[in-house]
């Protein structure tokens, strides 16, 4: 860099350029492996052996430089060698103590430090050695105590005892970060301490709290873009309750190997206290004038919550007993912080039950619809602009509160998948979830906020929806620009108070909090305990009405056959009176016998009909599968020569499908329906009298799911039937005309043909005046009457 181009930039600036050879790639940043960088602080030194024949595995280059033995002779040599055979004990001793036989883990790793004395050049030396695990290999790291004396836990448990006093008496988050920022600095020493906050695991940071020394500017309620932490760190942070960095211009010492036989890769660091640093953030802290640093995770439910973030003016080296101090108030203020956001959660969701209760007392049997009343407090009850309730995937939907978004139905049926059966799913960014910019989904019609949860496997699906709630933000950096082009290339702009930028976010509501999410679960809890009990209620009642047909099936049955018998004997006893009076008997008498004997036999054939409706509740059906042309011919066999008689012609427009049905019960519905045709033919004169059979697919009325399935369809072009008395003509013994019309009958045809489909599972109904399948009308004949039928499961045609 030029002198003069040097003298314009900022002292911040020069740093930062200095710190890098190459421009700045963010891309490459977030992919950067950060574990695997290969190379400790120059501070330190690392020894890693095997845990099953104690032989050095992997060591850093700098060894002669801190603990007198050349990197070359160790790799390969016993352990013992370095440490002698007690000590190397002690540091396995130390892993299991720590909690680290078995490895590492996803959660935060755990680590022992042990004090060593090392012979050097004729003289002791004391080390701090910090040891953790990595597979198969034990990784101590020694670092040069700067005073006399072990490594003891008394030493620092006073002040650390003292500062959890003071967190306890904290309020809130707020508060509870605000005391620790002052306790952590006052143990490090450090010119600035934040606690910083994320909004989301991927999302940008805010500075919540803030101790600073006089002369450096405030960062408090500055947001952070979140490329500042990649992801990877961030995985790093939720492994390790602690990082430091000594001196940003501290040179890395590499790795011998450079890369470990069998993975091909440099030994993983992840848990390492001595690990390199990444060149792309020794530039981020050059450029906000940082020299040290140090990181303390907070973590809440194992996810990383924040950082408390401490930052240095001059390199600063912590000793173990100050860094485990640390350690150990990030812990305990991990805790504080828990506690403190379960009780506000716990406060919080006494308000939400309380208002639950009042909701759930107004509910009548006819919830959940009742929910849907615009006076039920459904909607505030999670403070939404308002509620939805979708019943059967969408073809019905139900709202409450402000005007529903045009676009909320489609979009819950899209996200109905992702969330099992009374399971909440929320977000407060449903234009980020979508990928959709947010002027974009206020177009299309969706909220910015989304919470539901499915009743059951049905479709039906509760929701609450939010508008969006554009929030102001002030950033230490404008997050759209992380990094700016300079002379040098591209470079991370500066951070902090003087290079605020602010912005709106868009396409984000208010958050869903734990408490909400946890009443909206109660209240489907709730509901579905109704639900049962009133599918309880109705399974009990289908019970005894199934139980009480069987028990009019048996009845019909047996007093249509007990009184045949009587019948038989009346008709008898006429005819035989008849025949011995041997032509004595008067017009009158002659005449009322003939009639008694006529009576007895339609009464007769009344139970010879009862008997059979009463036996199809009682048969069962043996389905199979059926060429229906098949058994449109059989029925031919019986009803044929009453459309012959009547000079009707029956048509099949086309080859007819297969259907799985009971083939004599089939036989019966197609005969009774052939000769109602030829009964109710049109009037001679009007023309060619014709009866069509065909199978189409058809939306039955009335279907609730909208879906199509094949229907037969037994259309003609006789009188028809007035559209008033479809439903009773499919009741028992119910004509439109009198016995004696339109060739008698007793007016069980239609009600044995409606019994034989719902004994199927299927549906019927009729249409009159009949249309064809394309909408035309029968040519000829009079307005016609069309039988409709399904057959349950046989709907779909096959074969």
């Amino acid at each position: 860099m030029s002198d003069e181009v040097r003298g314009w930039l900022s002292p911040k600036a020069v740093a930062a350029e200095a710190g890098v050879s190459q421009e700045f790639d963010l891309s490459q940043c977030v992919r950067e492996p950060i574990h695997l960088l290969g190379g400790v602080q120059s501070y330190g030194a690392l020894v890693a052996a095997r845990l099953h024949d104690g032989l050095v595995d992997t060591v850093s280059r700098n060894t002669g430089e801190v603990l007198g033995r050349a990197a070359e002779e160790l790799v390969g040599r016993p352990v013992a060698e370095v440490i002698g055979d007690e000590q190397w004990a002690l540091a396995r001793e130390s892993t299991e103590a720590a909690g680290l036989s078995e490895g590492p883990s996803d959660g935060p790793a755990a680590s022992g430090v042990l004090s060593l004395a090392l012979e050097s050049d004729g003289q002791a030396r004391l080390f701090d050695v910090t040891v953790h695990r990595v597979d198969e290999l034990l990784v101590l790291e020694f670092e040069p105590r700067a005073a006399a004396g072990p490594f003891v836990f008394q030493n620092f448990y006073p002040r650390v005892r003292r500062a959890l006093h003071r967190l306890q008496g904290a309020a809130d988050v707020i508060e509870c970060c605000a005391a620790a920022v002052r306790e952590v600095q006052a143990l490090t020493g450090y010119d600035r301490v934040v606690a910083y906050r994320f909004d989301g695991p991927d999302g940008p940071g805010q500075v919540i709290a803030e101790a600073r020394n006089e002369g450096r500017e405030p960062w408090l309620g500055l947001w952070f873009p979140a490329s500042d932490i990649p992801p990877q760190a961030r995985r790093l942070y939720a492994r390790n309750w602690i990082r430091v960095i000594g001196d940003v211009d501290d040179r890395t010492v590499g790795l011998l190997p450079e890369l470990r036989e069998g993975t091909g890769e440099p030994l993983d660091l992840s848990g390492s206290i001595l690990r390199t640093v990444s060149g792309y953030h020794l530039e981020y802290l050059r450029n906000i004038g940082v020299a040290s640093s140090m990181s303390v995770s907070l973590l809440h439910d194992g996810e990383l919550w924040g950082l408390i973030a401490c930052h240095g003016d001059e390199p600063t080296r912590l000793t173990p007993e100050v860094r485990a101090a640390c350690e150990f108030f990030g812990i305990a203020l991990s805790l504080q912080l828990t506690a403190v956001a379960e009780r506000e959660q716990a406060d919080e969701l006494s308000g939400y039950r309380r208002a639950l209760a009042t909701l759930l007392a107004r509910l009548t049997s006819q919830a959940p619809d009742t929910l849907m009343h615009p006076d039920s407090g459904l909607a505030g009850l999670l403070h939404a602009d308002g509620a939805l309730l979708l019943r059967g995937r969408g073809t019905e939907t139900l709202t409450t509160g402000a005007p529903l978004p045009a676009g909320l139905p489609g979009l819950l049926e899209r996200l109905a998948g992702r969330s099992p059966v009374g399971e909440v799913w929320s977000t407060d960014r449903v234009p980020e979830t979508l990928g959709l910019d947010p002027l974009d989904a206020q177009e299309q019609g969706l909220p910015a906020g989304l919470l539901f949860l499915p009743f059951n496997r049905d479709g039906d699906l509760l929701a609450w929806w939010r508008r969006e709630r554009p929030a102001p933000r002030e950033w230490a950096a404008d997050p759209a620009r992380p990094v700016r082009t300079g002379p040098g290339g591209e470079r991370l702009t500066p951070r902090g108070s003087a290079a605020v930028h602010r912005a709106t976010v868009r396409g984000r509501s208010l958050p869903w909090t734990p408490a909400q999410r946890v009443v909206a679960g109660e209240l489907w809890r709730e509901m579905s305990g109704l639900l049962s009990r009133q599918m309880a209620e109705l399974e009990a009642r289908n019970t005894e009405l199934a139980r009480t047909n069987e028990d009019l099936d048996s009845f019909a049955h047996a007093a249509a056959h007990d009184l045949k018998e009587p019948l038989r004997g009346i008709s008898n006893a006429a005819a035989f009176i008849v025949e011995d009076a041997g032509g004595e008997l008067d017009t009158t008498s002659l005449r009322r016998l003939t009639t008694v004997r006529r009576l007895a036999e339609r009464m007769d054939g009344l139970l010879d009909s009862l008997l059979h409706f009463s036996r199809l509740g009682q048969v069962g059906l043996e389905r199979e599968l059926l060429s229906l042309d098949e058994v449109v011919d059989d029925a031919l066999l019986v009803a044929g020569d009453r459309l012959a008689e009547q000079g009707v012609t029956l048509v099949r427009p086309a080859p007819l499908p297969h259907l799985r049905a009971d083939r004599e019960r089939l036989r019966e519905v197609l005969e009774n329906l052939f000769v109602n045709a030829a009964k109710y033919a049109a009037d001679e004169g009007a023309g060619e009298r014709r009866v069509w059979v065909e199978a189409v697919p058809v939306v039955p009325p009335g279907a609730e799911d909208g879906r199509e399935v094949t229907a037969v369809a037994v259309r003609d072009n006789g009188i028809g039937i007035p559209p008033a008395q479809h439903e009773d003509v499919v009741q028992l013994f119910r004509r439109l005309h009198r016995r004696e019309e339109r060739g008698g009958g007793s007016g069980v045809g239609l009600a044995v043909v409606k019994r034989i489909v719902e004994r199927h599972g299927g549906r019927l109904w009729l249409e009159s005046p009949a249309t064809a399948p394309d909408g035309s009308r029968p040519p000829g004949g009079g307005p016609g009457t069309a039988v409709w039928f399904t057959l349950g499961g046989a709907d779909a045609p096959s074969g």
